[in-house]
């Protein structure tokens, strides 16, 4: 009798226990198993590579990732479903026509990966959507503006010849292999602090001892280390792991610097002001345009948006460009006829052995086509993501719904579309001749995106790739270390797992 009794006491609640996690289960199947029906559905008409039951196409695309995308671009025309595991679906393309309509929308960008810089940048333009981004965008615009980017010339002229003196000093005999992207990285950087902020940091020189600096590049490891540790994905589990102590510390460090700077601008624009002495300083820098933003539009623009800006244009701006440049040097390096075609190009421009101007900057031609070569062959950005807020319907007929998947232009893809680009895997710069440019499709080429939510910085970075190949050009000769060469990594910006090694050799 007592044990009928206990049986009814605890089993009765484990029973029902155990039957409702049943129900949750089952019910969590089912839902499951409903969105797999439906993105089979939706994609039925997009054929693509055979996928496995669990894994999707994670094993198939193992490996040289971009050598094994380039066979499906020309394998499956127009686009391809990838799966990721079996309930859930990317949507790539890879076509002009796919990308103009695509990019012709105002779709929020994916969550993955912005969710996990927001907590290091906050809501700026890279992650802002809807009619917070438009106010954004409308405000900052004028700071990118041709007459506001002219002075930045003589900063950027500055900073790449302190990289230069630096490898000179490397120099023991007349040339020396270095890992460039590093170098690169700090001098970007550099251009980066004195242009947001008339920023000397010295952290050239310093490399990263400078806590700034310090703390920039150990947040980009963290970030880079949480994307692909799926389990770091959940913010409970991240934030009690030593990576999620370390990246809060860290996070202190960026935003009490950003935070000082602003403040400290503040107070000397309104003493400046209280003593009717405001001093003009050589250029207006970021910062400058940013306030004044505030200024003018102080209801729709708060500090906390200001200081999300000025990190977004930091962080965002410099892994970018040194990407680009660090690439460019590569492919010319590969290249030698091209390179010291470049060269003499370069030479030309400046007869007299006088410092680069702006004006020289328009008379690159050749050079600005190899650079243009350069981002097509290697995209610093290899992919962009939206997540569709309605349906979509694409110029051949095809249609996808709003809400199940993400659709991923494929900048790689596209740039290496044999349908659009023939010999895509060659560096052929006069691709980009103005003959051939306007036979092409305006959406074959897109380093920087394009439509609405194209890059605001595109002329911020080309010309700071012109500075910085023209002077390299002129001091050095670069050529490819056979032993190293590099390999791909497909992060959010295109690296080298084992770094970008050129030879330097001194021009006399």
């Amino acid at each position: 009798m007592e044990s009928s009794w206990l049986e009814t006491r605890w089993a009765r609640p484990f029973y029902l226990a155990f039957v409702f996690c049943l129900a949750l289960v089952l019910l969590q199947a089912i839902k499951l198993y409903l969105r797999r029906q439906r993105l089979l559905r939706d994609l039925r008409c997009f054929p693509a590579p055979p996928t496995h039951w669990l894994y999707g196409h994670q094993k198939f695309l193992q490996g040289d990732e971009m050598e094994k995308l380039e066979e499906l671009v020309e394998k499956y025309p127009c686009a391809f479903p990838r799966w990721v595991g079996p309930f859930q679906a990317f949507f790539y393309i890879y076509d002009p026509e796919y990308a103009k309509t695509f990019l012709s929308r105002t779709d929020p960008k994916s969550q993955f990966p912005n969710r996990f810089l927001s907590p290091c940048i906050g809501q700026g333009l890279l992650n802002l959507d809807g009619p917070k981004w438009f106010q954004h965008r409308r405000l900052l615009t004028p700071g990118f503006h041709l007459n506001v980017l002219k002075p930045y010339v003589e900063v950027m002229i500055h900073s790449v010849n302190t990289m230069l003196d630096k490898w000179k000093k490397m120099l023991i005999t007349q040339h020396i292999t270095v890992e460039v992207f590093e170098h690169i990285n700090l001098m970007t950087l550099d251009i980066l602090l004195k242009c947001a902020f008339t920023q000397e940091t010295n952290c050239q020189i310093n490399g990263t001892n400078d806590p700034y600096v310090k703390a920039m590049f150990e947040l980009s490891k963290i970030i880079f280390y949480r994307m692909y540790s799926f389990l770091h994905h959940h913010d409970i589990i991240f934030n009690f792991s030593p990576e999620g102590h370390r990246f809060q510390e860290l996070r202190q460090v960026l935003h009490q610097y950003t935070e000082k700077i602003v403040q400290n601008r503040k107070k000397s624009l309104q003493d400046e002001r209280k003593q009717d002495n405001t001093q003009k300083r050589k250029y207006q820098d970021f910062l400058d345009i940013v306030l004044s933003a505030q200024a003018e539009n102080g209801d729709i623009f708060s500090d906390t948006d200001l200081l999300s800006e000025v990190n977004t244009f930091i962080l965002a701006g410099h892994d970018t460009t040194a990407g680009g440049i660090s690439w460019l040097l590569y492919c010319l390096a590969l290249n030698p006829e091209h390179q010291q075609r470049c060269r003499e190009e370069i030479r030309g421009i400046l007869e007299d052995g006088s410092s680069i101007i702006w004006d020289h900057l328009g008379e690159m031609s050749y050079t600005t086509m190899c650079i243009k070569e350069a981002l097509r062959l290697i995209p610093p950005i290899p992919s962009i993501s939206r997540e569709l807020s309605k349906p979509i319907t694409f110029p051949d007929g095809h249609s996808l719904p709003a809400g199940l998947m993400n659709v991923v232009l494929s900048i790689w893809g596209l740039h290496h579309n044999s349908a659009i680009w023939e010999n895509p895997k060659v560096f052929d710069p006069l691709r980009f001749s103005l003959e051939n440019s306007d036979q092409r499709h305006s959406h074959a080429f897109l380093p920087f995106s394009a439509g609405p939510r194209d890059c605001i910085g595109q002329q911020f970075a080309m010309i700071q790739l012109k500075v910085a190949v023209a002077l390299i050009l002129l001091h050095f000769e670069v050529t490819p270390d056979p032993t190293r060469p590099p390999i791909l990594s497909p992060q959010i910006v295109l690296k080298s797992k084992n770094g970008i090694h050129l030879c330097l050799k001194k021009i006399p």
